[in-house]
């Protein structure tokens, strides 16, 4: 295998959490189209997320944020299947990133199907599912908001 397509396995598995032998199937697929091969385990991911949807989600955090100034802030319960996915960093960041996300975004209907297909605040070309989907693929596991309340003053 040449660096070109070791970098870009690297990149996949990093951007996407993927395993390697899915990373060079994409690749491979995908004729070395970067873009391509990104694209199908995302593709790859939401399939993983819609096989693991109807899975019990007994365990998971909840989340507090508070922004800066005191002002706003969010309360959120997201949901997993067992206590190992809840105590990752991957897991611990996405419920910090959706608690954000409620606090920066004031929702004209605040249920959780709103949030989900809210823009994400770090890349608009993202909703909060995708980013759900993304862990989803990275842990494995099935990943639920419960409920969130969002603060201001």
């Amino acid at each position: 295998m040449d660096s070109l397509i070791l970098d870009q396995i690297k990149k996949l598995r990093e951007e996407t959490g993927a395993g390697v032998v899915e990373a060079k199937k994409a690749i491979e697929e995908s004729l070395g189209d970067y873009k391509k091969a990104l694209q199908i385990l995302v593709d790859l991911g939401a399939s993983k997320l819609e096989k693991k949807a109807d899975r019990a989600v007994g365990d998971g955090l909840i989340e507090a944020y508070v922004h800066a100034t005191g002002k706003v802030g969010a309360l959120l319960s997201v949901r997993c299947e067992t206590d190992f996915v809840a105590r990752t960093e991957v897991f611990k960041q996405l419920a910090h990133e959706i608690a954000m996300q409620i606090a920066a975004v004031e929702l004209e209907n605040p249920t959780v199907e709103a949030l989900l297909d809210s823009e994400y605040i770090r890349d608009p070309s993202k909703k909060v599912a995708d980013l759900i989907s993304e862990a989803v693929g990275k842990l494995g596991e099935n990943i639920r908001i419960e409920k969130f309340t969002r603060f201001s003053i």
